[in-house]
């Protein structure tokens, strides 16, 4: 399997070279050459295996060449072994038509859990065939860090160094990742936004100063291996739903993009995807791009859903780039000045073919608790915010009702006990694997979002590659 890059102009490569590239060489994201598919007896043949067992059927095609199908499957035993969970993903239903898919069973508490834990033991796999270092460099909103940093926390070859806007992510997100005391591990809290921190993380990328001399790569959904990972459970909800001789939609809380595209990628190997609603909060602009074309980002507003303050999707490009006819000249142009205006307008061609498969919706803050209290007093389950704002989209969609919605359940509600007290009256306990958290020693260092800063704390702190 070859990757080719967004932006048309850096080399092909490998999985194992996307996997420690993360982002191309000319500042695009690395997609596919072609999407590989299932056939319905294929995909009914994975029906009732064991979860590390169907990640294994659906991702081989993907490492073709870099790994063999026993490396993989020794690697997602591995990965799925530490989730709480015997089922990793397990599906509950709400009503006759609305389901949730927990996403949290992991060791933070977070979907992020799902694919990290598996591209930790890719890095470590990949980097000791060839006795080089890694200097990760990544933004959070709130749940990336802590399960990036859980991932390769005390992994040799591996550095890791986290962006966070600093306090604007929830008490649990931010310990999280700062009591977290391995000697490869650097938490930085910076002054601004998710934006400016993930702007950074871009910049870095393509700073021949940096990546002269260290080995960047990347853990955020830009890397190609995360959100391969993310396609596995849409998978798992389908076969229990009755694919692939039943649709089935899912309404995915999203904020860059890259959760909900691995629903797009499920639906290109052949899974039956009815529809794929962007559920979003008040920071609407994919809203926006999906509902008018108009993709310009705005102030970024502080919410009670942290990891959606977002206003530039960054996984948004390789959607553009797949349905506007894999042009990557003329999408490189389209984004060097949307990054110079922070506007523009999708084609005629990206807003037709997203429109097939997707829709959005936009949720406030008092629709979010209403969907907080709905989900607790009408089906006993109580959930976070973000999962609140997929439910509330998830129950404005408008589709036929032999077809299941599942809601995808992305934390666990007691990385946002405020904000569930406040809309439900019910503060959930941290689990019990978790439950010493507020009584560990936190260590972070605090820096301006300027990107000169940034640099040279990691320049300081990295190792440099072979």
């Amino acid at each position: 399997m070859k990757y080719v890059s967004t932006r048309g102009s850096a080399p092909a490569l490998d999985f194992e070279g996307v996997t420690l590239a993360g982002l191309a060489s000319d500042g695009g994201l690395y997609v596919p050459e072609e999407w590989p598919s299932f056939s319905a007896d294929e995909i009914r043949a994975m029906r009732g295996l064991p979860y590390a067992e169907l990640a294994t059927r659906v991702m081989l095609p993907f490492v073709e060449g870099s790994l063999s199908e026993e490396e993989l499957r020794g690697l997602c035993e591995q990965a799925y072994g530490r989730f709480a969970h015997a089922a990793v993903t397990p599906l509950k239903q709400f009503d006759e038509q609305q389901w949730l898919l927990e996403l949290f069973h992991g060791p933070t508490l977070a979907f992020k859990d799902v694919a990290l834990q598996l591209l930790g033991l890719l890095f470590e796999t990949f980097l000791a065939r060839s006795d080089d270092h890694l200097t990760i460099v990544g933004a959070t909103s709130g749940d990336t860090g802590s399960a990036a940093i859980d991932a390769v926390a005390g992994r040799e070859r591996i550095d890791i160094f986290m962006l966070h806007p600093e306090g604007r992510i929830s008490d649990v997100q931010r310990r999280q990742m700062t009591t977290v005391l391995a000697p490869n591990v650097y938490n930085i809290a910076i002054d601004g936004s998710f934006d400016d921190a993930q702007a950074s993380v871009k910049r870095m990328f393509n700073d021949p100063e940096m990546t002269g001399r260290f080995h960047i790569g990347a853990v955020n959904s830009i890397n190609w291996a995360r959100l391969m990972a993310q396609v596995v459970y849409y998978f798992a909800a389908g076969l229990q739903l009755g694919a692939p001789d039943r649709e089935v939609a899912f309404s995915v809380p999203t904020g860059n993009f890259g959760d909900v595209f691995a629903g797009y990628v499920a639906s290109k190997m052949g899974l039956p995807v009815a529809k794929l609603v962007v559920a979003t909060n008040v920071n609407d602009i994919l809203h926006r791009a999906l509902s008018d074309g108009d993709y310009s980002a705005g102030e970024v507003t502080a919410t009670a859903a942290p990891s959606m303050d977002i206003q530039v999707s960054s996984n948004f490009e390789r959607l553009l780039f797949d349905c506007g006819g894999r042009d990557g000249k003329a999408l490189a142009e389209q984004m060097r000045g949307f990054e110079a205006s922070k506007a523009m307008r999708l084609t005629n061609a990206q807003r037709e073919g997203a429109a097939h498969l997707f829709t959005s919706a936009r949720c406030d803050a008092d629709e979010m608790a209403r969907a907080m209290r709905w989900a607790y007093e009408q089906c006993g389950e109580v959930i976070d915010p973000h999962t609140a704002i997929g439910l509330h989209a998830a129950r404005e969609l408008s589709l036929d009702p032999s077809i299941p919605v599942v809601t995808l359940a992305t934390a666990h509600p007691a990385k946002f006990r405020d904000a569930v007290e406040r809309a439900t009256g019910v503060r959930p306990p941290l689990p019990a694997r978790v439950g010493d958290l507020f009584s560990r020693e936190e260590r972070f260092d605090s820096l301006s979002g300027d990107y000169d800063a940034i640099a040279a704390y990691v320049a300081e702190k990295a190792t440099p590659t072979n």
